[in-house]
């Protein structure tokens, strides 16, 4: 894997944060051309499954190692979209996507955490969470159902969590995807348009919009509160999907690529056996 981008360093969330002051339409992992960029999704997508291949291949080393990727962003931000682009050329066996929604009932009875615990990665497997745990962070503080002393208790509990899994062998990418007001207004508009996408249109997306400026206040807070050195946070310029897709990706190659993964050894003499 070639030297990080210095650009990552740029998008990497530090103690305090001010999403007004990144531009969503930037295109820092993006080129002019559309071709090239392609072309370099592409091979970053063949890296990803050879690096994955030797992951799940490690499963059951002494310290498995494991890959979580937090997706967060509003809503047409395009989360299914990066899933489906960055590990395009992976096999499902060892990629498992884990989307949240609203808390059912029985989740709503336990701890926030405990519906988020038992689909983290498993030994060598790559998990992609459609939104997280910092759900329990943002919609409940935005419409009132938690005060400030909750959120900062939820924020210490999290940063404890993601400690606790990097401590057992995962490592952890998370990325904002960064959108404007005005491109996620297309988005809507296009799915409500499309017939064969208006099943992905919901009106409730309307009330979150509403809320705005309060929702990014409260993204500001969250990410900057555990934004750690075991689990940073990037924001990542969302308005163009080809950035988006090349940065996420660059990040998980080198996440991937930082544990040093090697094939492991045969529980026998391969010398010794012949197929016949």
């Amino acid at each position: 894997m070639a030297r990080s981008p210095a650009y990552l360093k740029t998008y990497r969330v530090g103690r305090k944060l001010r999403l007004k002051d990144i531009d969503p339409g930037a295109r820092p992992a993006a080129s002019s051309s559309r071709e090239a960029d392609d072309a370099r999704l592409a091979e970053l997508a063949i890296e990803i499954d050879r690096l994955q291949d030797l992951l799940y291949a490690n499963g059951s080393a002494g310290r498995p190692p494991k890959l979580l990727l937090v997706l967060q962003g509003m809503d047409t931000s395009g989360k299914d979209g990066t899933a489906r682009s960055v590990f395009r050329q992976c096999s499902p066996l060892g990629v498992r996507v884990a989307a949240f929604k609203a808390p059912t009932e029985v989740e709503r009875a336990h701890d926030f955490l405990w519906r988020v615990h038992s689909v983290v990665p498993r030994a060598g497997e790559v998990v992609v969470f459609n939104r997280s745990h910092y759900e329990d962070v943002l919609v409940p503080f935005v419409e009132g159902w938690i005060d400030t002393a909750e959120r900062q208790r939820r924020l210490a509990h999290i940063n404890a969590f993601e400690r606790l899994l990097h401590d057992s062998g995962t490592t952890i990418v998370k990325c904002f995807l960064h959108i404007s007001k005005d491109e996620q207004r297309e988005r809507l508009q296009a799915r409500l348009d499309d017939p064969a996408k208006r099943w992905k249109f919901q009106v409730g997306d309307l009330e979150t919009r509403a809320k705005w400026k309060a929702y990014l206040a409260a993204y500001e807070t969250a990410l900057a509160a555990t934004s750690t050195a075991c689990a940073p946070w990037h924001v990542v310029p969302a308005d163009s999907k080809s950035n988006r897709n090349l940065m996420i990706a660059t990040l998980v190659a080198q996440a991937l690529a930082g544990m040093k993964l090697k094939p492991p050894k045969p529980d026998f003499d391969p010398a010794a056996v012949r197929v016949v």
